[in-house]
């Protein structure tokens, strides 16, 4: 994974974007590939496809009725991105998952109770949106599983105020990092991660992507991942961390500001904890469980999340994992998890 070197390539043939100096070639076919059945988010979520997107959703727009780049075009825009940059790899379809319907109506029938409305007069969006998928051709074993290369996003349009008169910047959240193939939990890292950025165009949002793509070291990561790997807690480790975990929820401000920030909930700690015995692929083991482990266990338990904070708990959850293993080893910085 050292010698890993990823270049970008121009953008080519895209249906969004309109660049004269693009090298023109031909597309590169498509293998098809079998992804995972396990949702890389679940609770809180729907899962849609692109096409019932497209062709069952409106698409928001401004004050001045200016349309908004919807849904289906974010995923379009990174989905071209990572073939532009990953050019010769194989794409997985893109996994989407919706929550927050907001239902209305057509102009002509605004005058009508509900109950009347007629389906062609009804109208619908997500507000907010998440999608993943992996590149099955780029990947890696770590502790005896499987990672591949994922890509997504996420956006909100309780983000925008979308009664100004004048079109604004819209905001998107983009990530590149790995995936457990087993159970689909992602691995981010603050490296791989663009929150909330701002655009005013798919250009824009484009470009965005491409520079995340090439500013991301695939190797650091799974090199941070071997380092959780050789790692391991005892049972009362365990006990005593997730004890801390519990208390931070009721620290007083003045004594939580001096500790780094931990975002899972109560019940997600509990699920980590019900895991930790009855997960049979990153649950305790004769009496120990390895940091990876410990760090898949909040990965997964971040699959409760709502979309719009899974991003920030994901990131949250491997500086959680690394400053744990790192205060094992002597630092300071994380060493009130352990008692």
């Amino acid at each position: 994974m050292e010698d890993l070197v990823l270049l970008p390539t121009v953008a080519q043939n895209r249906k969004h974007f309109d660049f004269s100096d693009a090298e023109v070639v031909e597309p590169i076919a498509e293998v098809p590939t079998t992804p995972t059945n396990v949702s890389f988010l679940d609770a809180n979520t729907n899962a849609i496809t692109l096409q019932e997107l497209s062709n069952s959703c409106v698409v928001p727009t401004w004050g001045n009725q200016e349309l908004t780049i919807s849904h289906q075009d974010f995923i379009s825009c990174i989905y071209d991105a990572a073939r532009d940059y990953y050019q010769g790899e194989t794409l997985n379809t893109p996994e989407i998952r919706v929550s927050h319907i907001v239902r209305g109506r057509t102009p002509n029938a605004l005058g009508k109770r509900a109950s009347e409305l007629l389906e062609s007069e009804k109208t619908q969006f997500y507000q907010r949106l998440a999608f993943a998928f992996t590149i099955p051709t780029i990947y890696e074993t770590l502790n005896g599983q499987h990672l591949q290369l994922t890509i997504g996003g996420v956006r909100n349009y309780s983000d925008l105020n979308l009664y100004r008169q004048a079109k604004g910047v819209e905001k998107f959240s983009i990530f590149i990092g790995w995936r457990v193939q087993i159970c689909s939990n992602q691995i981010l890292t603050g490296n791989g991660v663009k929150l909330s950025f701002e655009v005013m165009s798919l250009r824009d949002l484009y470009k965005t992507a491409m520079d995340l793509f090439n500013s991301f070291v695939p190797a650091k990561d799974i090199h941070l991942m071997q380092t959780l790997s050789n790692t391991y807690l005892t049972e009362t480790q365990f006990a005593q961390i997730v004890g801390r975990m519990r208390l931070y929820q009721a620290l007083p401000n003045n004594v939580a500001r001096g500790i780094p920030k931990l975002l899972i909930t109560d019940s997600q700690i509990n699920s980590v904890c019900r895991d930790y015995y009855h997960n049979e692929t990153f649950g305790v083991k004769d009496n120990h469980i390895s940091m990876f482990d410990f760090h898949n266990l909040l990965t997964q338990s971040n699959k409760s999340s709502y979309i719009d904070s899974y991003i920030t708990r994901a990131v949250n959850a491997t500086e959680v994992a690394t400053g744990i293993n790192n205060a094992l080893h002597g630092d300071e910085k994380y060493s009130w998890f352990l008692g």
